[in-house]
């Protein structure tokens, strides 16, 4: 099952389901994905089934929302640098800006606190895309501080904000 951008993009609100498209990179974070994904896959209307791999422009004109979790920060600086060399950063250069896309920063603390790091975080902002704070903790490499990537939960609450924002998508 393909997702046809023309016919699901005109489409109404009422009549479609809601589609995330969630990008991971390599961020000990990622860790979370399972979790993350199985809490998404429980909201109503979401979009529930696996379709055949797409190319960037296609996963753009799919997804109503696109969330980057966690955003480790050697993508967080090709993003805030316009550089696209997978798909994932191809993704985002191609986003929609009139539709949501959340980041969610996870990195070490040192990283973290680098100054290039606020920079490159006010830069995608500056692109309209919406930060979800990373968060202190003790983090896995046995660090204290600031870094590690915001709790599912408050990650899921984001894109349930959104969705009743959206009200009215299909429930499954």
């Amino acid at each position: 099952m393909e997702p046809k951008a023309s016919c699901s993009a005109a489409a109404p609100l009422m009549e479609r389901k809601f589609h995330v498209l969630v990008g991971v990179t390599g961020s000990v974070a990622a860790l979370k994905l399972p979790l993350l994904v199985s809490q998404l896959l429980d909201i109503p209307g979401m979009w529930k089934h696996r379709s055949d791999p797409v190319l960037h422009i296609d996963l753009r004109r799919w997804a109503d929302l696109m969330l980057v979790a966690p955003l480790d920060a050697n993508t967080l600086g090709k993003v805030a640098s316009g550089i696209c060399d997978n798909l994932l950063t191809c993704v985002i250069r191609a986003w929609d800006r009139s539709k949501p896309l959340f980041f969610c920063p996870a990195m070490n603390t040192a990283m973290w606190e680098h100054p290039i790091t606020a920079q490159q975080v006010d830069q995608l902002k500056a692109f309209g895309y919406v930060e979800i704070p990373c968060v202190a903790k003790k983090l896995v490499c046995g660090d204290q501080g600031l870094g590690a990537m915001a709790e599912v939960g408050t990650i899921v609450d984001k894109v349930k904000e959104v969705l009743s924002q959206h009200g009215g998508f299909q429930q499954n």
